[in-house]
C-alpha cells in the first residue's frame, strides 16, 4: 500500500513548549517510533508542518541587521532541511537501519493570481500578547491575527497545484525507499511558460500540499495525523457529533474551522476525489486509527453519505 502521512504540528512542537532542538528531536522520535510498523510494511512518504519553526527562523533573521532578512521561500527550504534531517534520522533509528530513508527539498507550484496573496491567513511563529503583537506589526509591517487567546503573525497560504518533485518521490518509492518531503507544504513557487521557477512569499498549508502529493503519487491512503480523535460536526457544543466516515460530497456540505480542522477536511476531500481515501485521527492511537476504532475516514463509497459515531459504542 502506498501511504502519505502528514504529521501535524503537535508531532513537532507541542503548544507551550520551548522551540528548542532537543524538544523537536524528542517529539519527532516519538512520532517515528509510532510510525515504524507502518514504515516496515508499506511504501511510505512522511510530510510535516513548519509553522512555528519558519516563524522562529524569520525572527532570528530579523535579529541580525547587518544583512537583509531572508525571504520566506528560502526560510521554508531551510525548515525542510532542518526538520527533514531529524525525521530522516529518527525514522532510520526506529527501523534500526532496515530501510533507507531519503529526505528531499520539494517545491509546490502555486498560482501567482491566488487571492491568498491579498488575504494572509496562515499563522507562523510564536504567540504574542495583544501589546507585543501590535508592536511587532508596527515594527516589521506584519499582518497579525488572533490565535486562541493570543495573537500570531499570518502570511499568505495559496492553494497548492501540484508538487514538482512528485515523479522523483515515486521513483524512490518504487525502489523501496521511504521519503520525507513537502515539509511545511513545500517551498511555494510559480512556474513560467519556459518552466522556470520563482519562489513566492508564502507558506503553503501542509495538509493541502500533502493531498496534492498523494494525488500526484496515486496513493492509496492519506493519513492526516492530529491530536483529536474524530472530525466533529458542531465541535465543542452540546450538538457535537463525531464523524466515523463520509463521502467527500457529504462532508463538504459541513463547515469546519479554517484555522484547524478545515484544511484537513479539504485535503481529505481532494484525495478522495482523486480515487484514494483519507484518515484523520490521533498519532498516539495510530493502530486504532488504521483498525477503524477511532478517527474519521473520507472515501467515495460510504452508505448514506455520512456515518456518525454511536456514542454508546465510542472507542
Amino acid at each position: 500500500m502506498r501511504v502519505v502521512v502528514a504529521l501535524g504540528g503537535n508531532a513537532l512542537a507541542r503548544r507551550g513548549e520551548p522551540m528548542t532542538a532537543d524538544r523537536l528531536r524528542a517529539n519527532v522520535r516519538g512520532a517515528c517510533q509510532a510510525l515504524a510498523s507502518l514504515a516496515r510494511e508499506h511504501e511510505l512518504v512522511i510530510t510535516h508542518g513548519n509553522g512555528p519553526q519558519v516563524g522562529l527562523l524569520a525572527l532570528q533573521n530579523l535579529a541580525y541587521q547587518d544583512v537583509a532578512a531572508y525571504p520566506l521561500d528560502i526560510l521554508g527550504a531551510e525548515t525542510q532541511g532542518m526538520i527533514g534531517y531529524v525525521i530522516q534520522q529518527e525514522l532510520s533509528n526506529a527501523l534500526a537501519g532496515e530501510r533507507e530513508v531519503a529526505a528531499i527539498v520539494t517545491t509546490t507550484v502555486v498560482s501567482e493570481d491566488d487571492p491568498a496573496f491579498h488575504w494572509p491567513t496562515k499563522p507562523i511563529g510564536p504567540q504574542y500578547s495583544a501589546a507585543d503583537a501590535a508592536g511587532a506589526a508596527a515594527e516589521y509591517r506584519w499582518t497579525i491575527a488572533k490565535d486562541g487567546n493570543a495573537f500570531r503573525r499570518v502570511v499568505p497560504s495559496p492553494v497548492p497545484v501540484h508538487i514538482q518533485q512528485a515523479p522523483l518521490v515515486k521513483l524512490l518509492l518504487e525502489n523501496d525507499r521511504l521519503v520525507v518531503c513537502v515539509g511545511g507544504g513545500g517551498v511555494p513557487v510559480k512556474v513560467d511558460s519556459k518552466g522556470r521557477q520563482t519562489g513566492m512569499q508564502a507558506v503553503v498549508d501542509k495538509d493541502l500540499a500533502s493531498a496534492a502529493l498523494a494525488a500526484d503519487l496515486e496513493a492509496d491512503t492519506l493519513l492526516l495525523l492530529t491530536d483529536g480523535d474524530f472530525v466533529s460536526e458542531n465541535w465543542g457544543t452540546p450538538e457535537q457529533r463525531d464523524i466515523l466516515s463520509a463521502t467527500p460530497e457529504a462532508i463538504g456540505e459541513l463547515e469546519f474551522d479554517a484555522g484547524s480542522m478545515g484544511p484537513k477536511v479539504d485535503a481529505a476531500i481532494r484525495i478522495a476525489k482523486a480515487g484514494g481515501r483519507a484518515l484523520i485521527g490521533p498519532l498516539d492511537r495510530l493502530d486504532d486509527l488504521l483498525a477503524r476504532k477511532v478517527g474519521t475516514e473520507i472515501r467515495n463509497d460510504v452508505p448514506g453519505g455520512i456515518v456518525f459515531v454511536d456514542r454508546s459504542k465510542k472507542a
